[in-house]
């Protein structure tokens, strides 16, 4: 499944994720794995310090890179015009890559931490992106954490619209506002903890759906996020359950389960950008 962006690609979903997933051989095999299992999306960032094993894993694959979606974020240590710019040239490094399909924010700058300038440091930011699609580092780019406070300026000043915006989005966290706002503007929403990080996968209603369409908790939550119009990001480091997580395009939720999912309690697992001091 593809979704269309307003750059004019198209992004696979689901995508597979590598969040705390170790550099090294573990991160290799995941990659090399996920790849091997059928997915085309792969989602990393410069915090992540496993830039370079994706690269590997992806080499490994044997799937050319035209083949592949491979997204990257830039850190907060490096926001600001040139430092965006060294550190898009990096993380192409570290990947052994000519180009990323995706580039994110990974978080805004918020005023807890840089008061009035926050905005100046995200504008400034977005401007060193649009910098780099027009040099061709980057076909597509995005925010990563940006609810409607930061998303607004951004959109107000951009010669080139972001394409995606990646939120903490699961049962508890609807992020309604913020939707709203992304798809009035044609942004793709991406869902990173889909599964609650992990801490939804033995919710009773969840696991009573699961029951009544054969298949994993994990299989529903993503089946649930696709159905609102959301790209999951799911992760393993397991090759059953990367196989197994692909696994959730032949059934399809009912309105009623849809509204018993999106009515469990408010919970968030990550932290509110407003509030970030990272």
């Amino acid at each position: 499944m593809e979704l269309s962006l307003n750059s004019g690609y198209s992004i696979p979903c689901p995508g597979f994720g590598t969040f705390k997933t170790p550099d090294g051989e573990v991160c290799i095999n995941a990659v090399r794995e996920a790849v091997a299992a059928g997915y085309t999306h792969i989602d990393t960032a410069a915090v992540y310090g496993n830039e370079r094993s994706v690269g590997e894993g992806v080499r490994q694959s044997g799937k050319a890179r035209g083949e592949l979606f491979i997204t990257s974020k830039l850190w907060n240590t490096e926001r600001g015009y040139d430092s965006t710019l060294r550190a898009c040239e990096k993380s192409l490094a570290d990947l052994g890559m000519d180009y990323l399909d995706l580039y994110l924010i990974h978080w805004p700058a918020n005023e807890m931490q840089f008061g009035s300038k926050a905005t100046a440091i995200n504008l400034d930011t977005w401007k060193a992106f649009e910098r780099l699609v027009d040099e061709g580092m980057v076909r597509s780019i995005g925010l990563s954490n940006f609810y409607v406070a930061h998303l607004e300026p951004v959109l107000a000043s951009a010669n080139i619209a972001p394409a995606v915006d990646q939120i903490e989005y699961h049962p508890g966290l609807l992020q309604e506002e913020a939707i709203a706002l992304c798809r009035e503007k044609g942004i793709v929403v991406e869902a990173w903890s889909p599964l609650g990080r992990g801490r939804l996968l033995e919710e009773p209603v969840l696991t009573g759906i699961a029951s009544a369409h054969g298949k994993t908790t994990a299989q529903v939550l993503l089946r649930w996020c696709v159905q609102n119009d959301v790209l999951p990001l799911v992760k393993s480091v397991h090759a059953d359950r990367i196989r197994q997580n692909l696994d959730f395009f032949d059934f399809t939720l009912s309105g009623e389960e849809m509204a018993a999912i999106s009515s469990l309690p408010e919970a968030r697992y990550g932290s509110h950008p407003d509030t970030a001091t990272f």
